[in-house]
């Protein structure tokens, strides 16, 4: 499966690095896509955020390209939500993750770098479970758990659980060396 990871706007390169390695292991195959900018259209004065839905559906989907993961360091919400983390086409081919929040909570340097590819990598996991076509997973511990605020993510894995690897390999995907 060849995830790829698209940045849109300005996105730390150590970030999309990571992801790209640790997805690369998890699912097959990862590379990092040309820089795209956020469709203005998708920015909400009113809110002072950007419609995560309004971009998801407005990424496009290179041919060689499973999953297009798009990364992006602005703050996101969807329809009923304060904000999002990410969001993804259930069962389709585009997810997106923000790193705006992800960085919330941790002051010191370094802490705070490990921290955000930690939760970036638990986000980006998630949403591409979504496109594969899991739901969100009653088990805490699992990357499937919905994360309602940073302490969610940072108690859950960046695994899948038992449960929905087997949901993943009745879909003929085998993740359980990841």
């Amino acid at each position: 499966m060849e995830v790829c990871i698209l940045p849109l706007g300005e996105v730390e390169g150590q970030i999309l690095a990571f992801l790209n390695e640790k997805l690369s292991k998890i699912f097959g195959s990862a590379r990092i896509l040309g820089r795209s900018e956020i469709p203005e259209h998708a920015f909400n004065h009113l809110r002072m955020q950007y419609n995560s839905t309004v971009i998801l559906y407005s990424l496009p989907i290179p041919s060689k390209c499973d999953v297009v993961l798009a990364v992006l360091d602005a703050d996101i919400y969807a329809e009923g939500l304060n904000f999002v983390f990410g969001e993804a086409e259930l069962g389709g081919r585009r997810a997106i993750i923000s790193l705006f929040r992800l960085k919330w909570g941790v002051t010191e340097a370094k802490e705070a770098e490990e921290k955000l590819k930690e939760r970036a990598l638990k986000e980006a996991v998630h949403e591409i479970g979504h496109v594969l076509g899991l739901s969100h997973c009653p088990n805490r511990r699992c990357v499937m758990h919905f994360s309602n605020s940073l302490l969610d993510t940072d108690i859950k894995s960046w695994r899948f659980c038992e449960k929905c690897l087997r949901k993943l390999a009745r879909k003929g995907l085998n993740l359980e060396d990841a």
